[in-house]
């Protein structure tokens, strides 16, 4: 599905994901606070396209502190989520070379269409432009049942190895 079509999400068994949040740990090194992603609906290597969501919760760490009483998932965040479900794209189809860690290497066309609360699911469509191992360019869509949230473009860029950036 590409990022640009009416969203359906009758078409994704939300029950049977792709990669479930133990997958995604082998892959994505986030934890904790940044570990964004619940799970991956739809991996389609042939078109580049990734399909995953997080479930937003009134204990997820942003939620006390931004606009307490009317809590909204930050835009900042909204992107974050969207990057490491490229990221995990690149790892699980091995773009990049063995051990590269993938880093956000820009934002482009950033547009917010709707508030993200606690209590509902974020669901993400991202669509490789550019899938190489030096440089990748996803447009990512999120939505909320089939309303759009926001759309931004991402590029990815390797930095290094993660076991030895981790060393120094």
């Amino acid at each position: 599905m590409c990022a640009d079509v009416a969203f359906d999400p009758s078409i994704y068994d939300f029950t049977r994901p792709v990669l479930d949040i133990e997958a995604i740990r082998a892959i994505n090194p986030h934890r904790f606070e940044m570990e964004l992603l619940t799970a991956v609906v739809a991996l389609d290597p042939e078109a580049h396209v990734v399909v995953g969501y997080k479930d937003l919760t009134e204990s997820d760490f942003w939620v006390r502190g931004h606009m307490p009483g009317f809590p909204l998932m930050p835009g900042v965040l909204m992107c974050e989520t969207a990057a490491q479900l490229t990221v995990l794209y690149v790892q699980h189809q091995k773009i990049t070379d063995e051990g590269a860690l993938m880093a956000l290497g820009g934002i482009e066309e950033a547009r917010f269409h709707r508030q993200v609360r606690p209590g509902e699911r974020l669901v993400m469509v991202g669509t490789g432009l550019r899938v190489h191992r030096r440089m990748t360019k996803f447009k990512v869509v999120g939505y909320v049942g089939t309303e759009r949230a926001f759309e931004t473009t991402l590029i990815g860029v390797p930095i290094g190895k993660l076991e030895e950036l981790t060393r120094a």
